[in-house]
């Protein structure tokens, strides 16, 4: 590897994603050893340089010789472009440069509902990414129909009960949304949005425990047994994981109860509709 000399990456110390990426850089010798520093060390120095918004939102290279600084996919690509050119050309490619744009903002927006952090001291600076509604109403829209998809596939290998559609699958995700958020009509419209992102990455969680399942079953006829087993066992981590984020959250803790609930009355519902 082509080693990418005097650029530091400022990234969220708080997104295992960033922790992630920026390691890998140094470790493969795309970055030397200083080529990575948490956003909360900024100096007065950097800041008089470095656009502490649009940082938050995505990452800075810095360039510590003539002190400019590059932002989000112009970052990643510069570093990994000096180890291989030919990658950073076919980045730099308008259509697909257009999409990676994008699909950069929808993660990066998002991040803090896909992986929350407790808040910190006032004092402490945290790189904290702006509220962007288009991007959280498109990653709670993603985040149901990837819901709705695995769920309806899962009921499918239960063999006493009708197979559920789609529809249905939808429906019950963007229901609980709206039972959830009954609940918190007293919060503010970002609170009940930061909720909600958070409520559905919870939901992508559990999708995500029962597609080894899904996979399997296409090799191996499971027992109906197991199948039901992995579906309850998803359902307490979830519960858990959800419990985990209200607190994180600081929200109320009876709102893992009413998550509860509602699946409880939707199951009770689906049974009474198809048996």
């Amino acid at each position: 590897m082509k080693t990418l000399e005097h650029q530091t990456l400022l990234y969220d110390e708080d997104c295992p994603l960033c922790q992630a990426y920026s390691t890998g850089f140094i470790k493969a010798g795309m970055l030397d050893k200083n080529g990575k520093k948490p956003f909360s060390n900024l100096t007065d120095e950097e800041h008089r340089f470095i656009d502490f918004k649009r940082a938050s939102n995505e990452i800075a290279l810095v360039d510590n010789q003539n002190k400019t600084v590059i932002y989000g996919i112009d970052s990643l690509l510069k570093v990994i472009g000096n180890s291989f050119p030919w990658m950073e050309k076919v980045g730099n490619i308008s259509p697909i440069k257009y999409l990676l744009k994008k699909l950069y903002s929808f993660i990066s927006y998002n991040r803090k509902v896909i992986i929350p952090n407790k808040k910190t001291e006032q004092n402490i600076l945290q790189c904290i990414p702006s509220f962007n509604y288009k991007y959280r109403i498109i990653y709670i829209l993603f985040a149901i129909i990837i819901t709705a998809f695995t769920l309806y596939n899962y009921s499918g290998l239960f063999q006493d009960l009708p197979k559920g559609n789609f529809s249905r699958e939808a429906s019950l995700a963007f229901g609980q949304i709206i039972f959830q958020s009954s609940f918190l009509l007293k919060f503010d419209k970002k609170t009940v949005l930061n909720y909600v992102g958070n409520l559905m990455t919870v939901s992508l969680f559990g999708s995500l425990l029962l597609t080894p399942v899904l996979l399997l079953n296409q090799f191996l006829e499971i027992p109906e047994i197991i199948i039901l087993g992995w579906f309850a066992i998803t359902v307490l981590l979830m519960f858990m994981e959800h419990f985990r984020r209200i607190k994180i959250l600081q929200l109320p803790p009876y709102l893992s109860y009413t998550w509860a609930v509602y699946r409880i009355i939707a199951l009770i519902i689906i049974l009474n509709l198809y048996v």
